[in-house]
């Protein structure tokens, strides 16, 4: 019977990443000519561990650092945001043991500084975390929200 990974047992593996490899022929009509890399998914969490209290970041910040760590035109935006989520899920479960100190998922907002309806307890829970930093979260459109001033607050990572 097959058994499920936990979150941290995913985070954990790497499998064949990262990889660098030709941007192909399809995906050149979205990203243009070059290089992607999909990086191992520990990565991803480790940029996301440097963003600090009253500060952010956003997902293409992140893929941005990645491509450039392995010499690549671009990082893949799927795989990354896949693995973003992947650590906001073991960030919740170090939470839920007690741990005080974990991966500040919720300081890595989508571009444009809006919020991520996928991470743990979706934009709800986001928001609290932003607000009890000292963000001001306000509606953009009908379903989404967006951090004020955003622009403001973001660093490399």
């Amino acid at each position: 019977m097959y058994k499920r990974k936990t979150w941290k047992e995913k985070l954990h593996d790497s499998k064949d990443f990262p990889k660098v490899q030709p941007i192909t022929e399809y995906q050149q009509k979205i990203w243009g000519e070059g290089t992607i890399v999909i990086a191992k998914p520990i990565e991803v969490d480790e940029l996301m561990k440097k963003v600090s209290k009253g500060k952010l970041t956003t997902i293409n910040k992140i893929r941005e650092a990645l491509a450039k760590r392995h010499g690549a035109t671009i990082a893949c935006p799927i795989t990354t945001g896949i693995f973003a989520r992947i650590a906001s899920e073991v960030a919740e479960e170090e939470l839920a043991e007690g741990k005080k100190r974990v991966t500040p998922y919720w300081r890595t907002l989508k571009e444009g500084g809006l919020l991520n309806e996928k991470y743990p307890g979706g934009i709800q829970q986001q928001m609290e975390r932003l607000e009890a930093e000292g963000h001001t979260v306000i509606p953009k459109g009908k379903k989404n929200f967006k951090v004020l001033d955003y622009e403001k607050k973001l660093v490399e990572v």
